[in-house]
């Protein structure tokens, strides 16, 4: 569907893919599969960050073994290293092969600055940065030539036609692929930039993906199954989707079947797996 739609990318395993919820060998397995499957039509990224060198120098060279074409790497979490030592770590993985930079501090509690991203800048496997600070940072990489996607879809048209940005890699377009591909590449449009914005927040209302995972269920898309510790929104905000989804059109939206509003019973929650 998202291919069909016009998306240039699929990113597997990140944190709207539940990375964060599998096995190194589940998020392989995914990579391998989306690229024998769909290799041959969109570029593959695979998530192969970690927070352990190690680990991502591991997962890092099998995904490119399955075939991925770039590896996203957010910057070491919890455990927190010093600038010198996040320059160190993506030198360790920029040595395997074609990697994007991910920094949402919002996830890490660390920004990775300019000065880091500067020296980066000058190996060549250094696709470019996904970047979630905001739309004034985009640009200061921009006007040095660094190639930038935005995290953030609530402000991914601003991004895209006033600061630089070639794209988002969004949430929003696991729902509304074709509408986020002409937000990104038929030019500046206000009024379709206004129209998906209360979508854009109803998605940001909880951590990603909760509020995606949700929609997708109630649209009949995906199982409505959930790995603890994600839940699904609560009734009344599942009220507010369906609402959304006639507003914006049914059309817009993944899948073929009605929209509905799914009851506490129908969801299945699992704490171990």
């Amino acid at each position: 569907m998202q291919i069909a739609n016009g998306v240039e990318g699929i990113l597997v395993a990140g944190t709207t893919g539940e990375g964060q919820l599998m096995t190194w060998d589940e998020q392989i397995m995914l990579i391998a599969h989306t690229v024998n499957s769909f290799g041959n039509k969109v570029k593959v990224v695979g998530n192969a960050g970690s927070n352990c060198t190690s680990e991502a120098i591991k997962a890092t060279e099998r995904g490119f073994a399955v075939g991925m074409n770039a590896a996203l790497h957010i910057n070491p979490y919890y455990g927190k290293t010093s600038l010198d030592g996040l320059v160190a770590h993506y030198n360790s993985v920029l040595s395997i092969g074609p990697i994007i930079i991910y920094n949402i501090p919002t996830r890490t509690n660390q920004d990775i600055p300019p000065s880091v991203v500067q020296n980066l800048a000058q190996n060549p496997n250094l696709v470019g940065l996904k970047e979630c600070v905001g739309n004034e940072r985009i640009k200061h990489y921009t006007d040095q030539g660094i190639v930038v996607w935005t995290g953030i879809d609530k402000t991914s048209h601003d991004a895209r036609w006033d600061f630089g940005a070639v794209g988002v890699q969004s949430v929003a377009s696991n729902l509304i692929p074709g509408l986020m591909r002409e937000l990104m590449f038929e030019g500046k449009n206000a009024t379709l930039n206004s129209k998906v914005i209360p979508l854009f927040d109803w998605l940001s209302q909880e951590p990603v993906p909760i509020a995606l995972n949700t929609a997708l269920a109630q649209l009949g898309v995906i199982k409505p199954v959930f790995r603890l510790p994600l839940l699904p929104l609560l009734v009344e905000k599942r009220i507010e989707f369906v609402m959304l989804v006639k507003e914006i059109g049914r059309e817009h939206f993944v899948g073929d079947k009605d929209v509905q509003v799914l009851d506490d019973d129908d969801f299945i929650t699992v704490g171990r797996y």
